[in-house]
């Protein structure tokens, strides 16, 4: 069973940071095209975040873009996203995710597929 495990999530006040980090297990980083976050609150559809594939291009939903990183530290297996300016409206359970297809898909369609997840962090943000 594949395992991704999130951190950092938290709760912040508008304006805010936070850097979520999660741990990818080595074969799945290294033989994953595309590495994502998305977010997801119970009962709404996934909403893909951020994505980057290995080439380290990235790509991000209109409503992050300009505030929000995806990185990853391809020596530690670890994928990252910096959150800066955040807003209410971010507030969710954020969830790192591997094998995705295609990094445009990942970040503009309705529920996209990810073969794997993890178990997700909150991220709160108080107005």
């Amino acid at each position: 069973q594949v395992q991704l495990v999130e951190s950092g999530g938290g709760s912040v006040q508008a304006g805010g940071s936070l850097r979520l980090s999660c741990i990818v297990p080595e074969y799945t980083f290294s033989n994953s095209y595309c590495l994502a976050w998305f977010r997801q609150a119970p009962g709404n559809h996934r909403e893909g975040v951020a994505a980057i594939d290995k080439d380290g291009t990235a790509k991000y939903a209109d409503s992050v873009k300009g505030r929000f990183t995806i990185s990853k530290d391809s020596a530690e297996n670890i994928l990252y996203l910096q959150m800066d300016s955040l807003k209410p409206e971010d507030t969710d359970m954020y969830y790192c995710a591997a094998d995705c297809a295609d990094i445009e898909v990942a970040v503009t369609a309705i529920n996209p597929l990810f073969n794997y997840w993890g178990q997700g962090t909150q991220v709160t943000v108080s107005s």
